[in-house]
């Protein structure tokens, strides 16, 4: 994963991303890939580097700039801002005046510093915020409204309006509402507990207090009551209160360090300033009276433009110039800014919006199975209501004479509510919908979402998957796609941080076509003397000072002693300026650490205002490991970065400090690739440093065709570079060009004029930059090139060895070059040596199709085929239910090893005849994922085992999921730990993002976040299939539960004259659902599991059931639904046929059948328990024993609503018939289904059966070393 690309989303504390400018031409802007899909569903991204090793990330830049007079350079003014995705500030000349500037109120805000209330005149939000859902007004309708988005709920609603229709009311109103206001309050009080949190919060943050100027001196003043352009100060370790624009710091250089951990997730120290023209004026010394004019709110927090009117000079402000609301100021006594956007319309609130939702493909399946079962109870409603129609039509003449159904009341001689046939029918037939509305379960919602609460309790406190290095326990931020863990087919994953460290030590250096890689930890260098430093000991002396580098780098013997003589050749010049380079050009910020007397560790940053007689160390506060990495080696080797301010730093360039004067910089951005700055060298030439991606860099170096003369050294040493690089690349490791350029002044005074136009633009200031950067990022003169390594996280070889045992395919998306991501496929077994790479590298749409329809050609693929037909010589796969692993024999033909089953499982791995790997690179993929041209891809990628694609951006790597999903329909995972994989996370059905050292986007973004890739074994193959099993077996238990239940009460109505009599109580037909049969199955689908995590390690392949869909499919569905019907009738006539001859009403029979049903549907479920645990044991029989006392007690109520039930059960409980009835329903309902189960096992076993067997056996071999993690002790977990 890019370093270089690391902000090009900006996601919220919630997960969303932030808006862009325009995208850069990545993916063809014509294609439906671009326009359909990803465009809908994927937020905007803000333009990106597609390259994923080639520049370090961009930050904080520090940049001077001059007044312009007479045509000097003068004194320096200003710093740069931060801006990743764009080159939004760099420096610019303070005395640029931009006369006759309208600015447009519709896209700009004007700011009156310390002028709250002309500043707040055009309805400018307040700094009050509320990040709660409801009110107390809009509680009620909003949350009945968001709940009623599910269809189910909207389907009870219409059930209990019809059953407050007298003539409908097939039992009791009251009873009726229950079931669904049950529903709708539980929810409601979750999501009311919920949101008082966020009051409570809301409330805490209005009311803290900050300083706010008030005209006279900082008076202290509630965060709700402060306005858009009042002065607040903020002492360390306060929290600013909103977005502000900085003014003036207690450093003298004007440099503030915060933490954005509240606001982005990252925990590493940013670097802020004050413009120097502000930084000396205390509003308590001398009136402030300023414009300030910036952007209109938007939810970029990466991104800030506005300049500073200060009595018409305009002083551009940055992304380096504001601080954000939730920020914590650090290691600085304390600030002051202006406050330029408060309360909603802080960065912060744009971005406090809720994640994106996504649903699991069990709960769609399912949803697919709740439209069956309305049809299958819209039939058996149509059933009674045509029976109905045609019994009162067969009867019509004797319907005043029968005692049971009469027209007219004899008594009171008034006539009964009578339709006719056809409104005889209707009523019944909407009676019936009443009566058997339990056929959709409104209890598997609720619990659904509390097994899932379970779950992820389980996974979240699981020992194995708890990251001690960085004390980071897995997390569960989306909790309705748990079961999805156990279906993924695909996993797309970054490289950089992902399958790697991504800390960055330098490894070899290229320098005037001299390879330097022998790099050792100390040297002791020849004729070390005065002036000479050591790399043992590289401390600077300034003065009484000592400072010294808190962490160094392996230096190359050879290339440290060439620096360390004199600079009297071409070779050692270039050295010297090739190190200047690394020490120069960059965004670090050098801060002096030193221990106090007392223990207490202080950070400041550097300065030449130190004071006397300090000494400590030099850390290097940077956002990107690679820069670190870099001015770390630049240290060792001598150069050692002193200070950073606003126009200049300090180097110490082989033990003299020298002072380099910054006239520019031109930030990194995705379209150059490359960084540069200007620099006033000490003798006063003035050279141009750049660094950037080698494809970027040696595009603009001096060639053979330029005016500028070209030397043949020169010739020769970009060739010997290019060597050098590819070198580097197949050894894995990331490459940066090194180049320089000397400018004349002519060239440096025009492009300083339009750097400052372009540096005071508010509309279109990254172009106007970019523009101006190219005016001298030409005809470079190439130094050199520099490797960095980058080394595997701990465990990537053996899960990924897993995971494809799965039959999981793991494709690699990164921005690195072609041979690096060979490289590393190559060390985490995601290549192999006899494996068939298929390269694709086009630039045009035409040789894209034509190189990957000669690939069909050549090895045989078609569209139906994937790699296991390849694989096996074009036979195509088994169908959907089906194991791709079969054992052949029975239980008996085991051996006591079991190896056999072994053998079967792991045979993917020997069937390998023709493996073939797809390697592509972005430009290619641009026109690859045309159209045209997509189709031709993705039946070369499916046949293949492996697919890397490298120098990709991250809206391809979205592009390629999205390609994979819409294709196949097969679940995608997508995992990666920076803000370019944000896209590829959001894309994929599950997205994954790891805490790593590129900030925490990725894990804002994600549906579940952890610490290391070696994890994703555990979750997938353990967590997700017992997860997926669980929920599988729990929903389809509830619709043969509840089915049984409907069709019990529908055999009951063709003996009533299909009228919707009820044998069964109201309540118990409410409770049923809720009460009787709830817990046992939340119990069971929490807590069950068919194999242990030992056996799932041990056979990766079994995860394939849940790829396969064996253990929830329509097959399934409709096999449940026979035995249902087979054990309804039998539940229904085994007492009807006891009691047809004798005198027990029908609700003495509803006694037998309510009791009878739970009964059976507990011991269903018992026949399927796995693993029994006391819970398991005390939710079934206990459920059953809760019942029974709960029918005696209603049994027993003297109410209106209780009568014609009352004493039913004592009676009939008092025959031997009833409890002979309960002994036969068993046994004879269970019968098929216990020899269905038992003759499948023995004949047509299924891998999880098979294993399940040698797991009871004890004949599984766990003699090969465990697959599994060392264990985590409970008591080092973090708390959660």
């Amino acid at each position: 994963m890019s370093t270089s690309a690391r902000f090009l989303l900006a996601p919220s504390p919630a997960g969303l991303l932030t808006p862009a400018a325009p995208t850069p031409s990545v993916v063809d802007p014509n294609s439906e890939v671009f326009q359909g899909s990803i465009q809908s569903r994927r937020p905007p991204v803000i333009p990106s580097n597609p390259s994923d090793g080639e520049h370090p990330k961009k930050h904080r830049r520090v940049v001077s700039s001059h007044k312009e007079e007479k045509g000097e350079p003068g004194s320096p003014v200003h710093h740069s801002g931060e801006d990743v995705s764009k080159e939004a500030f760099s420096g610019s000349i303070a005395g640029s005046r931009r006369a006759g500037l309208k600015e447009d109120p519709r896209t700009t805000r004007v700011v009156f510093v310390n002028d709250s209330s002309r500043s707040t005149a055009d309805s400018v939000a307040g700094n009050k915020v509320r990040t709660s859902k409801y009110t107390l007004l809009t509680f009620l309708p909003r949350n009945l409204f968001e709940q009623f988005q599910r269809v189910a709920y909207i389907y009870f609603l219409i059930i209990v309006a019809l059953n407050q229709i007298p003539a409908l009311a097939v039992f009791g109103r009251t009873a009726s509402i229950f079931p669904l206001a049950f529903v709708l309050i539980a929810t409601a009080l979750k999501d009311a507990y919920e949101d008082w949190a966020r009051h409570r919060s809301d409330m805490e943050e209005n009311n803290r207090t900050s300083l706010v100027f008030d005209g006279v001196s900082f008076t202290p003043k509630k965060w709700k009551h402060i306005k858009v352009g009042e002065m607040v100060k903020v002492l360390a370790n306060q929290i600013v209160a909103a977005d502000m624009v900085l003014w003036a710091t207690s450093e003298a250089s004007g440099l503030a360090y915060v933490e954005t951990m509240n606001l982005d997730g990252e925990s590493n120290l940013k670097t802020r300033y004050a413009k120097q023209e502000t930084a000396t004026k205390n509003p308590e010394d001398e009136a402030v009276g300023v414009t300030l004019i910036c952007e209109l709110p938007n939810r970029n927090i990466y991104e800030f433009q506005a300049y500073l009117d200060l009595h018409g000079t305009h002083i551009p402000l940055g992304p380096n110039n504001i601080i954000l609301r939730g920020c914590e100021l650090k290691n600085t006594s304390w600030i002051i800014g202006v406050v330029v956007y408060a309360g909603k319309e802080t960065k912060a609130m744009l971005n406090n919006s809720g994640a994106q939702s996504k649903r699991s493909r069990l709960e769609r399946q399912m949803n697919r199975e709740t439209m069956w079962l309305v049809i299958f109870l819209l039939v058996l409603c149509s059933v009674g209501g045509i029976g109905m129609g045609v019994w009162v039509q067969a009867h019509h003449d004797d319907l005043n004479t029968l005692p049971y159904y009469r027209k007219k009341d004899f008594e009171d001689n008034e006539d009964y509510r009578y339709y006719g046939v056809f409104g005889e029918a209707v009523v019944a037939f909407l009676s019936c919908v009443i009566v058997f509305q339990v056929m959709v379960p409104i209890a598997l919602y609720i619990s659904l979402e509390l097994v899932r609460l379970w779950q992820s309790r389980f996974m979240t406190r699981d020992m194995e998957m708890f990251h001690s290095t960085s004390n980071s326990r897995f997390q569960c931020r989306a909790l309705n796609i748990n079961e999805d863990l156990g279906q993924v087919k695909y996993v797309f994953s970054d490289k950089t941080g992902t399958l790697t460290e991504n800390k960055m030590e330098f490894h070899s250096a290229s320098v005037f076509g001299y390879d330097y890689d022998n790099a050792q930890v100390t040297i002791d260098p020849v004729g070390a003397g005065e002036g000479m430093i050591t790399h043992d000991d590289n401390a600077v002396v300034l003065g009484d000072q000592k400072w010294k580098p808190k962490v160094g780098a392996k230096v190359d013997p050879q290339l440290f002693r060439l620096l360390q003589g004199p600079a009297d050749t071409a070779e050692s010049k270039a050295a010297h300026e090739y190190m200047l380079v690394l020490a120069a050009c960059n965004t670090v910020v050098p801060t002096r650490v030193q221990l106090a007397a007392n223990g207490e560790i202080t950070m400041k940053a550097a300065s030449n205002d130190s004071g006397p007689g300090l000494s400590g160390f030099i850390e290097y506060q940077g956002e990107s490991p690679d820069e670190q990495a870099l001015v770390a080696a630049a240290a060792s080797y001598g150069y050692v970065l002193l200070e950073r301010n606003f126009d200049n730093i300090l180097i110490n360039v082989m033990g003299k400090p020298k002072r380099y004067q910054i006239l520019g910089v031109h930030e990194f951005d995705s379209v150059r690739k490359r960084m540069s700055v200007i620099i006033r060298m000490p003798d006063g030439t003035i050279k141009l440093f750049v660094k950037g991606a080698d494809n970027a860099v040696m595009d603009i170096v001096k060639t053979e065709d330029d005016e500028i003369s070209q030397s043949e050294v020169h010739t020769g040493i970009v060739g010997i570079t290019n060597q050098h690089l590819e070198s580097y690349s197949r050894k894995g490791l990331r490459t940066l060009v090194i180049a320089s350029r000397e400018l004349d002044s002519k060239l440096f005074e025009n492009w300083r004029y339009k750097y400052d136009i372009a540096s005071t633009d508010l509309h279109n200031r990254a172009g106007l930059l970019r523009d101006t950067s190219q005016m001298v990022e030409t005809s470079l003169t190439l130094l050199g090139a520099t490797a960095i390594e980058d080394r595997l996280q701990d465990g990537v070889p053996e899960t990924i060895a897993l995971l494809r045992e799965a039959g999981i395919k793991v494709w690699v998306l990164t921005g690195d070059k072609q041979e690096t991501a060979i490289s590393i496929g190559y060390s985490c077994r995601l290549l192999t040596h006899d494996m068939h790479k298929l390269i694709v590298h086009e630039s045009t749409k035409e040789g894209a199709l034509e190189t990957l329809v000669s690939m069909k050609a050549k090895y045989g693929i078609s569209a139906e085929q994937d790699e296991h037909s390849i694989q096996n010589g074009g036979s195509t796969k088994s169908g959907n239910g089906d194991s791709s692993h079969r054992y052949s024999g029975s239980y008996d033909n085991m051996n006591g090893s079991f190896s056999s089953f072994g053998d079967n499982l792991l045979a993917d791995k020997n069937n390998s005849r023709k493996q073939l790997a797809l390697i592509i690179d972005g430009n290619s993929l641009v026109h690859a994922l045309h159209p045209d041209v997509e189709q031709e891809l993705f039946e070369v990628a499916r046949a293949c085992k492996v697919v890397i694609c490298c120098r990709v951006a991250p809206l391809q790597k979205a592009a390629v999921v999205n390609l994979i999903k819409s294709k196949t329909g097969e679940l995608t995972l997508a995992i990666g730990d920076g803000a370019n994989d944000v896209s590829m996370i959001q894309m994929a059905d599950v997205g994954v993002g790891l805490s790593g050292q590129e900030g925490r986007q990725a894990v804002m973004a994600s549906d579940f976040s952890m610490g290391q890739f070696r994890f994703l074994k555990r979750l997938l193959l353990v967590h997700g299939h017992w997860n997926y099993q669980r929920l599988s077996y729990m929903i389809l238990y509830n619709f043969y539960r509840n089915a049984v239940f409907v069709l019990m009460l529908f055999w009951f109505i063709l003996y009533t004259a299909f009228s919707p009599q009820n044998a069964v109580t109201d309540w118990s037909l409410v409770f049923y659902s809720l009460i009787y049969t709830s817990i046992p199955t939340i119990v069971v689908a929490t807590l069950d599991k068919n194999l242990s995590s030992r056996t799932l390690f041990k056979f990766p392949a079994l995860y394939g059931a849940g790829q396969r869909e064996q253990s929830y499919n329509q097959r399934l569905f409709w096999i449940t639904m026979l035995d249902t019907i087979w054990q309804s009738l039998v539940l229904f006539y085994v007492p009807y046929m006891s009691y047809r001859q004798s005198d027990v009403d029908l609700y003495g029979l509803g006694s037998i059948w309510t009791f009878g049903v739970v009964l059976l549907v507990n011991l269903h479920l018992a026949m399927d328990v796995q693993r029994w645990n006391w819970l398991a044991h005390a939710s079934i029989w206990g459920s059953i024993v809760a019942t029974f006392v709960v029918m005696l007690v209603l049994d027993s109520l003297a109410v209106e609503a209780f009568l014609p039930n009352l004493g039913t059960m004592k009676h009939i409980m008092g025959q031997v018939a009833f409890w002979l009835d309960l002994v036969l329903i068993i046994p004879i309902a269970l019968l098929p289904r216990f020899c269905v189960i038992v003759m499948k096992q023995r004949f047509w076993p299924s891998d999880i059966q098979i294993a399940r067997e040698g797991e009871i056996r004890g004949t599984l071999n766990f003699s090969r070393t465990e697959r599994q993690p060392p264990a985590v002790e409970l008591n080092k977990l973090p708390p959660a």
